[in-house]
């Protein structure tokens, strides 16, 4: 209209189309700005590249289930949509898993509450499915979440001298490969769902968890950017100097 030219709905639409346009809704994200981003990134970078025997590294989070269906797309006749009905008061639990990056196996526990206690159980759980003398480091990468730096945590951290956390940049959920994991069990089991019990929608997840695994996914492209690729040599550079100096001293 700022030309003078009267063009109706349908025809921006197809011309929008035509340019590769859809209509579709917009992604809620948070600013990724952590100032020690890069050397985050190269750092469990250069952890996965230094993986050896007798040692694992996992990617973990949590994940809300909730008894309020998540609603989404589906696969449906045409001129019939499905009614997901609401539960009336609902319900919550929360899983917190931990992705093994080499074998895609995925080892999780569920709580009330999305507390400390859940990553200590977690821990826990890696400490018992991962027993000394097969592995001999673990290491485990988190987001910035104050559960994951809680002094319980440090105080279980100093007595499990085995294992190892590094942290993601803040606010970076695309760095995280379990985050692929969590929308499979959307998909899979929350969406849409018509369970009228929480722990029936609980046991469809931990099947889920158990039966379609593994989930053998890559390092997102955040990682081999041209400026992270530059840090990680940089530490391999430090690491080596590092090891250098212990021999003299020695």
């Amino acid at each position: 209209m700022r030309r003078g030219i009267a063009v109706s709905a349908e025809t921006m639409r197809s011309w929008l189309h035509e340019l590769g346009w859809e209509w579709k809704r917009a992604k809620v994200t948070a600013k990724d700005d952590d100032p020690d981003r890069v050397r985050k990134l190269a750092r469990i970078r250069l952890a996965v590249e230094q993986l050896r025997a007798g040692a694992a590294l996992f990617f973990a989070d949590e994940v809300d289930i909730n008894l309020l269906p998540k609603v989404g797309y589906q696969w449906m006749p045409k001129g019939e949509q499905v009614k997901v009905l609401t539960p009336g008061t609902n319900e919550k639990r929360y899983l917190a898993g931990a992705l093994d990056l080499t074998t895609g196996t995925f080892t999780h526990c569920v709580w009330y509450r999305k507390q400390t206690g859940l990553f200590l159980e977690l821990l826990d759980t890696l400490d018992q499915t991962h027993p000394v003398p097969r592995f001999t480091h673990l290491t485990v990468v988190v987001d910035n979440a104050k559960l994951h730096k809680a002094k319980k945590v440090q105080q279980w951290l100093a007595a499990h001298p085995r294992f190892e956390l590094l942290y993601l940049p803040t606010y970076c959920p695309d760095a995280n490969p379990i985050e692929r994991a969590f929308g499979d069990v959307h998909d899979k089991c929350t969406r849409n769902h018509t369970r009228k019990r929480i722990w029936h929608l609980v046991g469809d997840v931990q099947r889920h968890l158990r039966v379609n695994g593994p989930w053998r996914y890559a390092l997102s492209e955040l990682y081999y950017t041209p400026e992270v690729t530059e840090a990680v040599e940089a530490l391999k550079t430090a690491d080596s100097s590092l090891a250098a100096l212990s021999q003299l001293a020695a």
